[in-house]
């Protein structure tokens, strides 16, 4: 089985890696002019309405992304969907730009603002919706109809019967358009890819847990067939994840016959491919539901047992709702060198990191999370490990790591200039012998996730943030020998953002 053949990973991560990854021209320029159309545009499709309805319902930032429970049944309205898909993807703010003009910004960041991730729904009836596939557009705040009918079953079987899919009335499918990102970021896209949905996950998982609608993160699915479903060309524009929303106590029905789809739709004005990532988003796709099935299982990291432990402050509460939060959230261009507080540290850390309802971990961060602390009130400038477990740090080295902090993430002032920079790193060999190739896709959502839930808890706190590139291996080399062998998966920055004069 190809997703087994792990030194495909291998040769994509250890190929794409800066400074001079193998499958990376270090030559290659982009121009913001050269930005692609950041939409997914259909012709001759009908297209139904969403109110935007921006209404906080009281549930604070901090409160929705530390909540993961399991409620009651529940079917989301069009009402609620359209929230749904605003605070995950919508259009929140718009800035005019020298020789660019106006750009659209969402409510996730996404590298480089090139917003390659599209929302697909696939639904059974709804009040106000009817059974139907149908495509978020958020220039319009409407659903392009690609199919009309029930056609969750389809999606089901994709993923095995997977129990969250089946019972399920609302199925969001999240995909990537290849193109759009890698016009700047080259072959390492792929892990844009996963970045990019992980912070809008975040979001999505936020504001349905406000609305008190369960949710599963599925990962595990027969690539191909929701292909099929959604009429992409695989090639260009690949799905990432699952998420059925909600719960019914009946089964999706047998579906209709899935004939082809009679629409015409662009999903970038840049076509030019790089094979290197199509042949690792092949390498780590499952072919057959029997596939889905033997690869279904949940891991459990083993982490080691620190001696001496710095317990974290306390949690800070906020009242700001999580609607305004997503409003106002942005990705920070200029940090001050002020401190934050350690509380504030601490609320980030404790309330971010507990994992997420999925296919692959029980409720568990799979990465390990690295800090180094450049100005964090009581906390001694240094290197740290979060001990998730204890709710505490291990201190690693002593000492002012600016500088280090600036060359880890690409020599930017951006994480030379913040207060506290996180580095989600993981086994990877681990997850490759336990997931095989789609373990990568696995690892870097899930670091993802919680870096996008600390987005959000940073800009509830009034603290700035934003996520960066960095150089792999002189990562795992600073944070040696506690971190040999580990590989980085995210990085976000964070601090006090400097005021504007």
């Amino acid at each position: 089985m190809l997703n087994y053949e792990t030194e495909a990973t291998w040769h994509y991560h250890n190929g794409t890696k800066h400074p001079n990854g193998m499958l990376l021209n270090r030559f290659h320029v982009y121009h913001p002019s050269h930005r692609p159309t950041p939409y997914k545009i259909y012709k001759n499709v009908s297209q139904i309405d969403l109110a935007l309805d921006k209404t906080p319902i009281g549930i604070s930032a901090l409160d929705a992304i530390s909540t993961d429970k399991i409620y009651n049944d529940i079917i989301p309205d069009i009402g609620t969907l359209g929230r749904i898909f605003y605070f995950s993807s919508g259009i929140t703010k718009k800035i005019k730009f020298q020789g660019l003009g106006e750009v659209d910004f969402r409510a996730a960041s996404c590298t480089g603002a090139l917003y390659h991730i599209e929302i697909y729904l696939v639904c059974s009836d709804l009040p106000g919706l009817g059974a139907g596939v149908y495509h978020f557009d958020p220039r319009h705040m409407k659903l392009d109809t690609i199919r009309l009918g029930d056609f969750r079953k389809f999606v089901s079987n994709a993923t095995a019967e997977e129990p969250s899919v089946n019972q399920s009335p609302a199925i969001l499918i999240f995909t990537d358009v290849f193109s759009r990102n890698s016009i700047k970021y080259q072959s390492r896209e792929y892990r844009h890819a996963f970045w990019d949905c992980g912070t809008i996950l975040a979001n999505t998982l936020a504001i349905t847990s406000a609305h008190k609608i369960s949710s599963k993160v599925i990962t595990g699915f027969v690539d191909s067939s929701i292909c099929q479903l959604l009429g992409l060309d695989i090639s260009k524009e690949a799905p990432i994840t699952i998420l059925p929303l909600g719960a019914t106590t009946q089964e999706a029905p047998t579906c209709p016959p899935l004939p082809e789809i009679n629409s015409d739709a662009v999903a970038s004005d840049y076509e030019i491919e790089y094979p290197e990532i199509n042949a690792m988003h092949e390498s780590s796709s499952l072919l057959t539901g029997t596939d889905v099935v033997s690869w279904r299982h949940q891991i459990t990291m083993e982490r080691k047992n620190p001696a001496k432990l710095i317990p974290l402050g306390k949690n800070i509460k906020v009242k700001e709702p999580l609607e305004q939060t997503i409003i106002k959230r942005g990705s920070t261009r200029k940090f001050s060198l002020e401190s934050i507080t350690f509380d504030q540290l601490s609320t980030i850390l404790s309330q971010t990191t507990s994992g997420i309802n999925s296919d692959f971990a029980n409720h568990e961060l799979l990465s390990d999370v690295y800090i180094i602390a450049n100005a964090v009130g009581e906390l001694e400038s240094g290197s740290y490990h979060f001990v998730k477990e204890k709710n505490a740090l291990e201190q690693l080295r002593k000492g002012n790591f600016r500088h280090a902090s600036g060359n880890l993430g690409l020599d930017q002032d951006l994480p030379y200039d913040a207060s506290v920079t996180i580095f989600f790193m993981v086994d990877l060999d681990k997850i490759l012998e336990h997931f095989g190739n789609r373990g990568y896709r696995v690892a870097q959502i899930d670091a993802a996730i919680a870096g996008g839930r600390m987005y959000l808890a940073s800009y509830a706190l009034g603290l700035g943030a934003t996520g960066l590139t960095f150089y792999d291996d002189l990562v795992t080399n600073f944070f040696s020998p506690h971190a040999e062998n580990k590989e980085t998966m995210f990085l976000i920055a964070i601090g006090k953002k400097e005021k504007s004069t």
